[in-house]
């Protein structure tokens, strides 16, 4: 009886498809996360020039009365608010496509694999919304008070809308990303690829590894480079934690043995 719940854990929900059904499936797939896309955009468009001042608040705040951000190029005021427009209403649409990309994939997985992997895909998102509030509101303060009070005496400041949006775009990925440490760790626990305990033993070269990509990823300044390798060790020390955690429920339902294995 035993062998027999283990073998049907082991077998996906659905027969296998023609490569040509699945080629179709992916198609329209890809066409719902497009229109979701666009969906978004065409909700978010009207609001842009607004939303880039909400998203230059920080700068702005900062710099001398009397004194705003500048174009440098003639097309600047139209497509940095648009270029933002896109890039939100992407991140808007993250759950349609993660979804999308579940409904495709999840016939193929066995019943355990459907049951972590749908809480890691909501997890995966979830996280990479903090990693962007976070930068917005934690890093970005502190970044540029940095910045606005060392430069030398006489230097107007005046930030570019354009160069200013690509800076932030990039912090927001990379906080994004990083924020996705736990996912990834819990990842390589289940999978065999490593154990919590092999984890915890590589933790000096985890902590320096942070600093690192902290020192890659950011400004060159102390501050920021901090404020994205804390956070990192952080999510990697919850990532073991919640990994143990796991490891134990897929021990203690014994769904990690092959049908037969005894």
């Amino acid at each position: 009886m035993t062998e027999q719940t283990g073998a049907a854990n082991h077998v996906p929900d659905q027969p296998e498809m023609p490569l040509i059904e699945h080629l179709l499936e992916l198609r329209n797939r890809l066409l719902k996360m497009v229109l979701a896309v666009v969906v978004c955009f065409a909700f978010i468009y009207p609001f842009a020039n607004e939303l880039y001042l909400w998203l230059s608040e920080p700068i702005r705040s900062l710099l001398p009365v009397g004194q705003s951000m500048i174009a440098t190029d003639v097309t600047s005021p139209f497509f940095a608010p648009l270029k933002l427009a896109l890039v939100l209403a992407v991140f808007a649409a993250i759950p349609v496509i993660l979804y999308q990309l579940w409904s495709f994939i999840a016939p193929g997985l066995y019943t355990h694999e459907k049951k972590i992997a749908f809480p890691l895909l909501f997890s995966s998102v979830l996280l990479f919304y903090l990693g962007a509030a976070f930068a917005y509101y934690v890093v970005f303060p502190l970044v540029f008070g940095f910045f606005t009070s060392v430069g030398p005496e006489g230097i107007v400041e005046l930030p570019d809308i354009t160069s200013y949006l690509n800076f932030v775009l990039k912090m927001f990925f990379a906080f994004g990303v990083a924020f996705e440490i736990p996912i990834a760790t819990i990842l390589l626990v289940i999978t065999g690829i490593t154990t919590p305990d092999d984890l915890a033993a590589k933790r000096p070269y985890v902590v320096v590894g942070c600093f690192v990509i902290g020192m890659l990823l950011t400004p060159p300044d102390i501050i920021s480079q901090t404020l994205l390798a804390l956070p990192m060790w952080i999510l990697f020390e919850l990532g073991i934690l919640f990994g143990r955690l796991m490891k134990r429920k897929v021990a203690g339902t014994g769904e990690e043995k092959e049908p037969g294995s005894e």
